[in-house]
């Protein structure tokens, strides 16, 4: 099932994929695959989807990784959260053109998946707006259609709160100012994020 999802991937299909909270739809991060991705999940371009990585030094290859990223992903549990960072060239706007949010995966599914493939958006398997489902076959079925099938990975998610979204301080204002901001409430409390922060400025 790997080997197929993968071969599908890269050829520019959708596939759905497990993670420690929801399946992911994953594509690889170019106009085509995109425009099928936000065809599938019937998405505004205006909003941006997320980058799941096998690891930092895969986000190394697309955005500038602060000395303290590695420090706060650390301090909490693995792919509970997502960062907004600031990209080495402007990227397709939907995946928010300077500024990237980078996930890095923990299931270990999805980390074999990535290592192979390379970085494949991480945005919720489901149309935009319903609820999602915890099963990705489900969820791809749901999902293709005759001109644009999408493929899977067997799996179960274990569902709960989405990965917490904070932007950092390099995609902040100034990046002299050292503020983070909790974009989006997940697994992480903005409050323990921001706790966390204060201690370390």
């Amino acid at each position: 099932m790997l080997e197929e999802a993968v071969e599908l991937a890269l050829s520019g299909h959708c596939i759905v994929y497990p993670t420690s909270t929801l399946p992911a739809l994953g594509c690889v991060p170019n106009p085509i695959a995109l425009d099928g991705l936000f065809a599938i999940k019937s998405r505004s371009s205006h909003m941006p989807v997320s980058l799941g990585v096998a690891d930092l030094d895969q986000a190394r290859e697309l955005v500038e990784v602060p000395e303290d990223v590695p420090d706060i992903l650390a301090a909490f549990p693995e792919g509970s959260l997502t960062i907004v960072l600031r990209s080495h060239e402007t990227m397709d706007s939907r995946l928010g053109g300077d500024k990237v949010a980078i996930r890095v995966v923990s299931h270990p599914t999805a980390k074999s998946l990535l290592r192979v493939t390379g970085p494949l958006t991480a945005t919720s398997a489901n149309p935009s707006g319903d609820i999602p489902l915890y099963d990705c076959d489900s969820a791809a079925k749901l999902l293709s259609t005759l001109d644009m099938p999408v493929g899977s990975i067997a799996g179960m998610c274990v569902g709960g709160a989405p990965s917490t979204l904070i932007a950092w301080h390099t995609v902040c204002g100034a990046p002299e100012s050292f503020n983070i901001e909790v974009v989006r409430k997940g697994k992480v409390s903005s409050e323990d994020v921001l706790a966390w922060w204060k201690k370390r400025t």
